[in-house]
């Protein structure tokens, strides 16, 4: 007995941020949409939370999400060191005439209120389920889910770092194990955090203390994996100590501590974003340590430049999951996404480097990077979404509107 084929514009493998996102910005766009994800409704998170750059904000805030999420907060400062009395950092959201840097919100917070954008927007669902083959029909994808089939003029593998959706389309990817987990708490120390976004390079790996309401932080200590276990098996007040010496007691004393939770940290980058009719983004196409907080970013311009592109080849009457649509969206997105890794992989090699030598190098680095304004306005402009090849959903709107986001 044959299966009944559904049809659709576009299919999104993957209901995380970056595959919401993506459903959302077609579904606005007029495209019929359906996501395919393979979590119940309501799965519980892990505690980790995102910054969120301005380019960011503006998108959710145009597809009408951003002032919805609760518990967001801002960050306007960013202090960064190197251990044991290194050199020191800093950037401000006033040397850029901007309010703020961005803010830091609960992934499972920003989820939801993406899911329930969604479906405002008529947006399809195929949940529990997932692609588990595919196949080219002349202007249509057909892919096999559990149980069912659709049919879609292109599908957006969004499906994460192990994206099975990359793996059908035969498209190969590289990637390095950092031999790393990220270790992921809500804490409170005993001084306010002071809207300023804290990061300290230890040998082992970064330790970042990311401002949430009420005074609390959430931390990611990425760190090696044995050290990563020891930490996890430690009670609740030897954390405490340990976190707080590893931060050198910049906040105080640490009084609080939520429960902890561990992720492998892996970069993978594929060697194509796209097929025939198969585009990727988000971790299905590049994933990144989170030292420098820009993975959710990335992904989330990736979904507006992809939906932006294929829009303006329907308003020409051109395909939307063509060849010459799905090439603009990798000319536009693959450099940009791998000088990114590439810089946050040089950093991390560099900041756990332990030679002498290169410690002299790198706080001498730091220290002049700190003296130079014009270059850290360059640095804030392009690391908040101020500046580069900005989809249009995250540019500001023209002078004499709205230009930011609201809080």
């Amino acid at each position: 007995m044959s299966v009944p084929t559904e049809r659709y514009d576009v299919a999104v493998a993957g209901g995380g941020l970056t595959g919401l996102v993506a459903a959302a910005s077609f579904a606005r766009a007029g495209f019929r949409v359906v996501v395919v994800e393979g979590r119940e409704r309501g799965a519980e998170g892990d505690g980790r939370v995102s910054a969120f750059t301005v380019a960011s904000e503006r998108i959710l805030d145009r597809l009408e999400v951003w002032s919805r999420i609760a518990g967001k907060a801002p960050f306007r400062r960013m202090r960064v060191w190197e251990a044991a009395g290194g050199a020191e950092i800093g950037f401000e959201a006033e040397s850029v005439g901007a309010d703020y840097l961005g803010h830091i919100a609960e992934n499972r917070v920003v989820l939801e209120t993406l899911e329930e954008a969604v479906d405002s927007l008529g947006v399809a669902w195929r949940r529990p389920s997932r692609v588990t083959g595919l196949e080219l029909a002349g202007r249509d994808l057909t892919a096999d889910l559990d149980g069912s089939r659709i049919a879609a003029r292109l599908l957006v593998g969004a499906d994460g770092g192990n994206s099975l959706v990359r793996r059908l389309a035969g498209i190969a990817s590289r990637g390095r194990d950092y031999g790393q987990l990220g270790i992921v708490c809500s804490v409170r120390p005993e001084r306010h955090h002071d809207d300023t976004a804290w990061q300290v390079a230890r040998p082992e790996g970064p330790l970042a203390f990311l401002p949430l309401p009420d005074g609390l932080c959430s931390i990611v200590w990425s760190t090696e994996n044995e050290h990563a276990q020891h930490l996890l098996a430690l009670d609740d007040a030897a954390f405490r100590r340990e976190l707080g010496a590893a931060f050198e007691m910049r906040l105080g004393e640490i009084e609080w501590t939520g429960p902890r939770s561990g992720f492998p940290l892996r970069a993978v980058h594929a060697a194509r974003y796209r097929a025939p009719r198969i585009a990727l983004a988000g971790d299905a196409a590049h994933t990144i340590h989170p030292l420098a907080g820009q993975g959710v970013n990335l992904g989330i311009l990736d979904a507006a430049v992809l939906a932006e592109v294929a829009a303006e080849a329907a308003a020409r009457g051109r395909d939307p999951g063509g060849r010459a649509a799905l090439a603009r969206y990798e000319r536009r997105r693959k450099a940009h996404n791998l000088a990114v890794t590439c810089a946050v992989d040089g950093f991390d090699r560099l900041f756990r480097a332990s030679w002498p030598a290169v410690r002299t190098i790198r706080n001498a680095g730091l220290a002049a990077t700190h003296r130079l304004a014009p270059v850290k306005r360059r640095i804030i402009a392009h690391a908040s979404g101020f500046a580069g090849d900005l989809p249009a959903s995250a540019k500001p709107e023209p002078s004499g509107r709205r230009s930011e986001p609201r809080p």
